[in-house]
């Protein structure tokens, strides 16, 4: 679900506020956020280094029999190996799920035993909550 202009404003605001204070985790950050399942798999990294190390092995393997055509395919399979291992992958890294997908619905009006009587909610939405807590943040100061 898209963010509504609103949400985009204080977003930015947001964005801003953590540039003034800290450049340096900003950009930190900003660096090493590349999206959704950016990042290297460990099972294409294993991959591509046992093919690099078998692209090595080739290559020895036509030194020491003088066969230019082996070492030329061990060093490709060397070079492909390297790459596989270093390209993140196309997956996210974890899916996720509903956990204890068993749930039932309570009767209406009925309340969880061994509780007191229940907190009113705050007025407003999420996002109107946050963004009065940072409001107050601000006017209060870094201390």
């Amino acid at each position: 679900m898209p963010l509504s202009e609103h949400e985009q404003r204080v977003l930015e605001q947001m964005e801003q506020a953590l540039y003034a204070e800290d450049p340096r985790l900003a950009s930190t950050l900003k660096s090493t956020q590349s999206g959704p399942g950016a990042g290297l798999d460990r099972r294409r990294v294993a991959l591509g280094v046992l093919g690099a190390l078998a692209g090595l092995g080739l290559v020895l393997v036509g030194v020491m029999t003088q066969y230019i055509w082996v070492g030329a395919i061990g060093f490709l399979g060397m070079v492909l190996g390297g790459a596989y291992a270093a390209t993140p992958s196309r997956k996210p890294q974890s899916k996720l799920g509903v956990v204890g997908g068993t749930a039932r619905p309570r009767a209406t009006g009925a309340r969880p035993t061994g509780k007191g009587p229940r907190k009113p909610r705050p007025s407003g939405g999420f996002m109107q909550r946050m963004e009065q807590q940072w409001d107050r943040r601000k006017e209060e100061g870094p201390f």
